[in-house]
């Protein structure tokens, strides 16, 4: 499938693990919060250095409310030739500091350290699974490119417009978040996600001298919370739950505002417009109060369409020339590959193996986690898909 390079391509990344190391090590200890801009200058000129060293061309772009994201392709290449894209991101959830309590550590086959799994370790992946290629003289049918952000932790609203861009001019995408869970299950599916914030006008009054003349807002919003509790659907794969409420002035006002933010998880784009649909169509009960409803689907289902399960297949054919048994599912976060998936065909979840993404026992298993940069290697090497009898996937 890729040329019979499976052997050759691994051997050459388990004798560069202590290479691969110092990189991840680098990268963990460059800290880069979302919401922290001027850390993630370091971040971004390490891997801006590694990507000129592999003779790639490095445009830093955006980040009108984040840090700059990065994109990267071939300083020499055919113009117009089909390319396929790598993505990820590099900030992470934990704040500045965190490395002091939690610094980089190698323990045997475990790394640990704050964003080592999630996702600093599928950078270090990107890295060398084009210096595989390069260094062993391997020539990809489809030009790589890369795209990494610095605001998915925080939904990538600075980057989404350029990711769509970027994916309507590749053939595949390949997005370098975590495996799930320790046995390594490849995302072929995400669930969409949308966030809402419902607001209930109602009216002041004297709780004890003067209660009709008022229009409770808090009552409102209870039948409105259990409206939209009544929406879940586990059986469809639909959750709805109100994460945060908040309203009135005094215990003897009646409550003259209210508000709930409301999280939505969706298996598929259309359950995703009948909730929105639904969530937007709420009309109030209580006389005298009105409501405002603002919010979307704001990252849109990554369903396993046949363009996705065509690279899934390709990638189980792969992972068996590695001697992997490669496993798939569906995760209920989102990433930018929910993004991707809507214009090309997109495999996620190909980066690092182990566990405890934005928790405090981040870690991932290092041979594991080559095998996987062996995989990518061999995923960029291997030939455009044919999906409903076209070469184009996109």
């Amino acid at each position: 499938m890729a040329g019979g390079h499976a052997d050759q391509i691994l051997k050459f990344i388990q004798e560069h693990r202590a290479k691969f190391v110092g990189l991840l090590e680098t990268l963990v200890e460059a800290e880069s919060p979302s919401t922290y801009a001027e850390s993630h200058i370091r971040v971004r000129s390490v891997l801006a250095s590694e990507l000129h060293a592999l003779k790639f061309k490095v445009l830093p772009f955006g980040g009108a409310t984040t840090g700059q994201h990065i994109y990267a392709r071939p300083s020499v290449r055919t113009k117009g030739a089909a390319a396929q894209l790598m993505i990820g991101h590099y900030d992470t959830v934990w704040p500045v500091g965190t490395l002091a309590e939690r610094p980089f550590s190698v323990n045997g086959n475990i790394v640990r350290g704050p964003g080592v799994f999630d996702m600093k370790g599928g950078l270090a992946q990107m890295v060398f699974a084009i210096k595989a290629i390069q260094e062993l003289g391997l020539d990809p049918d489809l030009t790589p490119i890369v795209l990494v952000n610095s605001d998915e932790e925080v939904g990538s609203r600075d980057s989404t417009r350029f990711v769509r861009q970027v994916a309507q001019r590749v053939d595949r995408a390949f997005v370098l978040e975590p495996a799930m869970g320790e046995s390594g299950i490849v995302k072929t599916a995400r669930k969409g996600i949308g966030r809402f914030t419902i607001t209930v006008h109602g009216k002041a009054a004297h709780a004890g001298l003067d209660p009709e003349s008022g229009a409770s807002a808090i009552l409102e919003l209870s039948h409105v919370i259990q409206t939209l509790f009544a929406l879940n659907d586990t059986d469809r794969g639909v959750t709805i739950n109100v994460g945060t409420v908040n309203g009135g002035v005094h215990p003897n006002v009646i409550a003259p505002h209210s508000q709930a933010v409301v999280d939505v998880r969706v298996p598929t784009v259309s359950e995703g417009d009948r909730i929105e649909k639904a969530i937007h169509g709420i009309q109030p009960s209580t006389p005298g109060v009105r409501l405002t409803i603002d919010g979307r689907i704001g990252r849109p289902s990554m369903e396993a369409t046949p363009r996705n399960s065509a690279l899934w297949q390709r990638a189980q054919e792969l992972g068996c020339e590695l001697g992997l048994q490669l496993r798939h599912g569906r995760a209920g976060g989102g990433s930018d590959g929910n993004t991707t998936s809507q214009y090309t065909a997109t495999l996620d979840g190909l980066g690092p193996v182990g566990d405890g993404a934005h928790a405090d026992h981040e870690f991932l298993y290092i041979d594991k986690t080559l095998e996987r940069t062996a995989l990518l290697a061999l995923l960029l090497l291997s030939p455009p898909l044919a999906v409903n009898g076209k070469d184009r996937t996109s």
